[in-house]
């Protein structure tokens, strides 16, 4: 890959977590500030940035036509999406859908609850690996799960936010053992969720879903009242992708 090209992949990322300065991406990219220009003006034209009222650059609008033709090649998320909908109804929760592609995990889907929140979730957006449920349920499922956390720079938050590499290996391996992950607060402090796996019909866990919920509504010993209800939901999608075995990948 050239590096202009890589350089631009780079910049889609990093402002697609939030409005960025021309200053913070030149230092993100470890370049001067005109080569950034010059990459952001490149993008802009195309459609992939945009340029907010505050000078600061957004992901642009021509990424969500994109988005949405991809999305719609997502098998996946077809299958899935009654199972989600129905859980999404009866829970009262936010359902979140979310695919392994590549070195991240991909939200597919989302279906809001009653009464939702803003929440940094979006579809088509990686999950923050040290932080949500949807990522850490898949990565614990992962042989090989160094190249992904080698990625993480484990970003501070919030209070309850994963510290580093070790506490979040030693969390994983948790996650493995019990079958579920969970999102104490750790990107939002006011939101907490609980995660399961998703296998394919190869039994390898390449989705997961998760049921989030403001803690003043439902906290976390709420969510794990029905961890039974979700589990279930999860065993219905892994069903649908062509899994014959049980919830902890055995046939």
């Amino acid at each position: 890959m050239s590096q202009t090209v890589a350089r631009a992949i780079d910049i889609v990322a990093f402002v697609s977590r939030r409005h960025r300065t021309l200053g913070e991406i030149a230092e993100h990219l470890g370049v001067h500030k005109s080569t950034a220009l010059r990459i952001l003006q490149t993008l802009d034209e195309g459609g992939f940035v945009r340029r907010v009222p505050d000078n600061r650059y957004a992901m642009g609008f021509q990424l969500i036509a994109y988005g949405q033709l991809a999305l719609d090649q997502v098998e996946a998320r077809t299958l899935a999406r009654p199972v989600l909908q129905e859980l999404s109804e009866r829970s009262g929760h936010t359902v979140h859908f979310a695919e392994l592609a590549g070195d991240q995990v991909v939200y597919v889907d989302k279906i809001d609850g009653r009464g939702s929140v803003a929440m940094g979730s979006r579809i088509g957006l990686p999950a923050i690996i040290h932080t949500a449920g949807v990522a850490k349920v898949i990565l614990a499922h992962q042989p090989d799960r160094s190249r992904w956390l080698s990625t993480c720079d484990f970003e501070r938050f919030t209070p309850t936010t994963v510290a580093g590499r070790a506490e979040l290996e030693a969390q994983l391996d948790d996650v493995r053992e019990r079958g579920w992950a969970e999102d104490d607060g750790e990107h939002e402090d006011y939101l907490n969720c609980v995660a399961l796996p998703v296998f394919d019909a190869r039994g390898r866990v390449t989705h997961s879903l998760s049921v989030t919920a403001l803690k003043t509504v439902a906290p976390l010993d709420e969510l794990r009242a029905h961890l039974d209800e979700y589990r279930t939901a999860a065993r219905r999608v892994s069903r649908a992708l062509g899994w014959g075995g049980d919830e902890n990948g055995r046939r």
